[in-house]
C-alpha cells in the first residue's frame, strides 16, 4: 500500500494532458489486478501496458534466480509466425535487456538501434525504434522489466507515457506478488496431497515393488519431470534403478550407478544432488543420463537410515528446478521414506500373522488330515483283500493309489508352509512354488504349477524378480476378484518374443467370474507396466471355465 500510495502521489501536479489520462490509468490498474494466475496476470500486464502507452509491442522479461539473465519472456503484439522466425527468446545476457537487468532504472529512447548498448535484432524480428523500459518490483525486489516499443503514429514515448507506465508497473508488482503467493500456496498443496496419496497407497498393503512404483509415479507428476526413478543400494555398494515412471521406460530399469560414481557417496550419506544438465554433467556416468536435462536426486532417508534415492529428471532443454521446487521435493522424499518404513513394518506384521497361520494349518494337516487319510487307506486296503469281485477290487485299488498321491501332495504342501522367509533358495522354480504355496492359504486350495524349459538357469535375476511380482499380482487378483475354484500357473522359458528375442512367459489361468466390463483395471495395468519396463508385454483373455469363463493372464519379458 505504501508503494501504491507513493506512486499515485507522483501524479499530483502533472499536466492537464496526463491528468486527463488518469481514468484510463485507473482502469488499467483495475484490469491488471484482476485474477491470481501468474501467467494470465503477465499476459494481462503486457496487453494493458501497450494499450495505455499506445505501443505496438510490449514484453515482460522475468529475471532468473541468478539475477544474471531472463528465465521467461512474455510478449504482446508479436505474432506466432514472427516468433517462429525469431527462434529462441532473448536470455537477457546482452543488449538493452541485459543492461536493464544490471541497472534497473526507467529508460526512454527515441531510437534504440542508436544506443551503444543495443545488440541488434535476430533475423525475422520486426523493426523497432522507439523504446520505453521500466522495472517491475515485487516486495522491494526487481522481478523483471516491462518493455514497450514502437509507439503508434511514429512519435516517441513522452514523459507522460513514462509516468503512466511507472504507476502501472507498481500495480503490476502488487498483482504479480499476489499471483506468486497464490501459485506457491497451490504448489505446496499439490506436494502435500501427493505425499498423502503416497502414504495412503503404501499403507494399503501394496508389495515393495508396487510401493516404489507409486513413489516414482507421484514424484514425476508433482515435479513436472520427464521421469520418476527410484534407486536402491546394490550388492557392490552402488545404486540400481528398481522403479521407473516415464513415457518411455525401456532401457532404464535395472541400470546401475557404480560405487565409484561421484554422486553415490553423497547420496548414500543422505545429501541431495542437484544437476543443471544431466547430459553434460561429468558426475552423471550412466548412458541414460544423455536423455535428460535438469535433475534432482534426493535421498529416501528416515531416522538416519538411507533407504535409497528418488530421482526426477526433466527433458533436455527444460527449465531448471527452482529453489522452492527443490525444497518441496526434498520434503516429499523424506515423507515417502517414512511411509516406506511404516509400510515395510506393516508388511512384516502381516507376514508374521501369515506364518503363524501357516504353522497352524501345517500342524492340522499333519496331525489330523494325513492321519485320517492314512486310516481310510488302511480300511480300503482291507476291503480290497476281502472282496471277490474283480471290478470292485480294481476300483478300490485305484482309490488307495489316489489317497497315496494325495498324502504326498499334502506333505509337500506342509513342507512349503513350514519354510521360513530366510530359507528361500534363489532358484526361480522354487520361488514360484513358494508364491503358489503362500497363495493357497487365502485361496483355500492349491493352484497347479508347471514349468517348461530351463527356468532356473536361463531367466535373469531382474526378469525373475519381476516375474515373481507379476505372479503375486495375478494370484492376488484371482483371490480378491475372480471367485475361482481352479488356478493353473505355467512358467515357460523357451518362448520367443515378438521381436525375435528369447523370453519367458508366465501364464496364470482361472475358472472364476472373469473381468467385468466396468471393473477396475489397476492390477492389469500394473502387470503391463512391469512387463513394458523390461521390453515385454502383458495380455489377458478367456479362462479355464466352461465357455471360456474366467481369466487367463499372459506376462512376457526378455530372459
Amino acid at each position: 500500500m505504501d508503494v501504491a500510495t507513493e506512486a499515485t502521489r507522483s501524479l499530483q501536479g502533472l499536466s492537464p494532458e496526463l491528468t486527463a489520462r488518469v481514468p484510463q490509468l485507473l482502469e488499467a490498474m483495475r484490469t491488471v489486478g484482476a485474477g491470481l494466475d501468474l501467467h494470465v496476470t503477465l499476459d494481462r500486464i503486457v496487453a494493458t501496458a501497450a494499450e495505455l502507452a499506445d505501443a505496438r509491442y510490449a514484453a515482460i522479461g522475468i529475471i532468473d534466480e541468478t539475477r544474471a539473465g531472463l528465465s521467461d519472456f512474455v510478449t504482446y503484439g508479436v505474432t506466432r509466425q514472427q516468433h517462429e522466425q525469431i527462434g529462441a527468446l532473448p536470455d537477457g545476457h546482452k543488449g538493452l535487456l541485459g543492461a536493464l537487468i544490471h541497472d534497473p532504472r526507467p529508460l526512454r529512447l527515441g531510437n534504440l538501434t542508436e544506443d551503444a548498448r543495443s545488440a541488434g535484432f535476430p533475423p525475422g524480428h520486426p523493426p523497432m525504434r522507439t523504446f520505453l523500459g521500466v522495472p517491475i518490483r515485487v516486495q522491494g525486489e526487481v522481478f523483471g522489466n516491462l518493455y514497450l516499443t514502437e509507439k503508434r503514429g511514429g512519435a516517441e514515448f513522452s514523459e507522460e507515457d513514462l509516468h503512466m507506465v511507472r504507476v502501472l508497473a507498481t500495480e503490476a508488482g502488487i498483482a504479480i506478488g499476489n499471483a506468486r503467493l497464490h501459485a506457491a500456496t497451490r504448489q505446496r498443496e499439490r506436494w502435500i496431497d501427493g505425499s498423502v496419496a503416497v502414504t495412503t497407497e503404501l499403507l494399503a498393503g501394496s508389495d515393495v515393488d508396487d510401493a516404489l512404483a507409486v513413489v516414482a509415479e507421484q514424484a514425476r507428476k508433482l515435479a513436472d519431470s520427464a521421469a520418476g526413478i527410484v534407486l536402491l543400494p546394490d550388492d557392490e555398494g552402488g545404486l540400481e534403478i528398481v522403479a521407473v515412471s516415464a513415457d518411455d521406460p525401456a532401457g532404464i530399469m535395472g541400470t546401475q550407478i557404480p560405487n565409484d560414481s561421484p554422486v553415490v557417496e553423497q547420496l548414500l550419506t543422505g545429501e541431495p544432488v542437484f544437476v543443471e544438465d544431466s547430459a553434460s554433467d561429468p558426475r552423471m556416468v550412466t548412458d541414460i543420463a544423455q536423455r535428460f536435462g535438469p535433475s534432482m536426486m534426493l535421498p529416501l532417508k528416515s531416522g538416519g537410515r538411507v533407504l535409497g534415492t528418488l530421482a526426477t529428471p526433466r527433458s533436455r532443454g527444460a527449465r531448471p528446478f527452482t529453489a522452492a521446487e527443490r525444497t518441496l521435493a526434498t520434503q516429499f522424499a523424506a515423507q515417502a521414506a517414512l511411509a516406506l518404513v511404516l509400510a515395510d513394518a506393516q508388511r512384516d506384521r502381516e507376514r508374521l500373522a501369515v506364518y503363524e497361520d501357516r504353522d497352524r494349518i501345517a500342524r492340522d494337516l499333519h496331525d489330523l488330515v494325513i492321519q485320517r487319510l492314512f486310516a481310510t487307506g488302511m480300511i480300503l486296503e482291507s476291503a480290497q483283500r476281502r472282496t471277490i469281485v474283480p471290478d470292485v477290487a480294481l476300483g478300490v485299488g485305484k482309490a488307495v493309489d489316489e489317497l497315496d498321491v494325495t498324502i504326498q501332495e499334502i506333505r509337500t504342501a506342509i513342507f512349503a508352509l513350514q519354510q521360513g522367509p530366510a530359507e528361500a533358495p534363489s532358484g526361480l522354480r522354487t520361488r514360484v512354488l513358494r508364491e503358489i504355496g503362500t497363495a493357497a492359504v487365502p485361496l483355500g486350495f492349491q493352484p497347479s504349477a508347471g514349468f517348461i524349459g530351463p527356468v532356473d538357469s536361463r531367466v535373469g535375476e531382474l526378469t525373475g524378480k519381476n516375474l515373481i511380482a507379476a505372479l503375486r499380482e495375478a494370484l492376488s487378483n484371482a483371490f480378491r476378484h475372480a471367485q475361482a475354484s481352479r488356478i493353473d500357473v505355467v512358467v515357460d522359458a523357451s518362448i520367443r518374443l515378438a521381436d525375435g528375442t528369447d523370453g519367458v512367459r508366465l501364464t496364470v489361468a482361472d475358472d472364476g467370474i472373469g473381468i467385468p466390463d466396468s471393473g477396475r483395471r489397476s492390477g492389469l495395468k500394473n502387470l503391463a507396466k512391469r512387463a513394458e519396463s523390461l521390453g515385454g508385454c502383458s495380455t489377458y483373455g478367456p479362462g479355464l471355465g466352461e465357455d471360456g469363463t474366467g481369466t487367463t493372464v499372459r506376462w512376457e519379458a526378455p530372459l
